[in-house]
């Protein structure tokens, strides 16, 4: 698809100017935004998405319409899955509820700025060298089998080696100034946890950049059709997460559906590299004839493995279990560390999910709810939110 620097340029503004407008609007004042304004938001995100790709449809053709929106399914798929990181991240480092806004917009600006410059790295890649394909398709299948394997201790996930650098070279506080990155205590300048977790988040925009970036060139190679579904899979990812914050723990079977689809694009990508083949050592250097699998029918798998991933994950009684543990923990969590947030109806909010999150694990089935019996440490936790709810109230 030919596109002028004039929409290119236009392009950029306008989604430089969506960034502006949510800092300047939603971000810069901290708060702790309402469900009612993370759905409207998240729609208009998503709104803009679809009209942008109806547009490259009606003057692209079918062709770039439909690479568009696989491509923005397939990465807005994974940033959600990212998100789980993001969630993962925060709570290790207790980040505020008021600021944790901010800490998301960080991410995804960060998260674009190594997209883009990915992007234009493969770009430039496979236009100079056709084998970049069989690499390509090896990440997503090296990834696909990753996905795969049981989840890492949360633990590890926030306190990467980039973080135990960080805090071994660089005198850092134990406790938040707001939202400041760099503070003063006993008369000497230190960092902030708020800048840790800032660091945490873009390592990990980083190696998540490293997979994202394979898919979509694996459904497309217009630089502007990749460039443009990534930037907007990423814009809204903020409303998203405190949209689907409750949700995140049910999607038990989503790796396993992202395993699919990057194992699908993977084989894809080496099937196209089989059919452009100039590798000596490969059928002589000439090309391969192969099947290659259509846009068309990316589309479809893609759509079909999600929709079957997402169905299965909210009837599963694992999901269910495991979002009701994982998010009591959580809230319980929230509940007793008094720096988690100074507002009162965001802390009766956090206290009311317990509850109800309480309540969905006694419904559970006798082997799910041992699980809590045997955690003892979970158990003196909810025990210590109850204490101090009710020590509260007397007051």
């Amino acid at each position: 698809m030919q596109v002028s620097p004039l929409i290119w340029t236009l392009t950029i503004v306008f989604i430089l100017a969506l960034l502006a407008f949510d800092f300047f609007f939603h971000v810069r004042k901290a708060h702790v935004p309402t469900l009612k304004e993370a759905a409207i938001w998240s729609s208009i995100y998503i709104g803009i998405a679809i009209v942008f790709g109806l547009g490259v449809l009606i003057f692209g053709g079918m062709g770039p319409g439909s690479e568009y929106f696989a491509g923005y399914i397939t990465e807005k798929a994974l940033s959600v899955d990212n998100l789980f990181v993001f969630l993962i991240i925060m709570s290790s480092f207790r980040v505020p509820r008021e600021d944790q806004q901010k800490v998301l917009l960080f991410g995804i600006v960060f998260s674009l700025i190594a997209r883009t410059a990915f992007i234009f790295l493969g770009a430039a890649l496979i236009n100079s060298f056709a084998w970049i394909f069989y690499f390509f398709g090896l990440i997503l299948l090296l990834t696909a089998g990753n996905m795969l394997k049981p989840k890492k201790d949360e633990k590890d996930e926030a306190d990467n080696l980039i973080i135990r650098l960080a805090r071994k070279v660089l005198p850092t506080s134990e406790h938040y100034d707001g939202d400041k990155l760099i503070t003063v205590e006993n008369g000497k300048r230190v960092l902030t946890p708020m800048l840790l977790v800032m660091v945490a988040i873009g390592g990990t925009d980083i190696l998540f950049a490293l997979d994202s970036i394979p898919a979509i060139f694996g459904l497309t190679q217009d630089v502007f059709i990749v460039f443009t579904a990534t930037a907007f899979s990423l814009l809204g990812l903020r409303q998203l997460f405190f949209l689907i914050d409750g949700l995140l723990d049910r999607l038990v079977y989503l790796s396993y559906g992202l395993a699919a689809i990057l194992g699908f694009i993977g084989v894809k990508l080496i099937l196209h590299a089989l059919h452009e083949n100039n590798v000596p050592f490969i059928n002589n250097g000439e090309h391969v004839p192969v099947v290659e699998i259509s846009t068309g029918v990316s589309l479809t798998f893609i759509l079909g493995v999600l929709v079957v991933t997402v169905v299965a994950s909210m009837l599963s009684p694992k999901g269910k279990a495991h979002a009701a543990i994982s998010g009591a923990r959580r809230h319980a969590t929230a509940y007793v560390d008094l720096e988690y947030t100074a507002d009162q109806s965001e802390r009766n909010r956090v206290f009311t999910r317990l509850l109800a999150e309480e309540e969905a694990i006694r419904s559970l089935q006798p082997k799910y709810r041992q699980w809590v019996r045997d955690e003892v440490e979970l158990m003196a936790l909810l025990k210590r939110a109850h204490d101090e709810h009710d020590a509260s109230v007397t007051k």
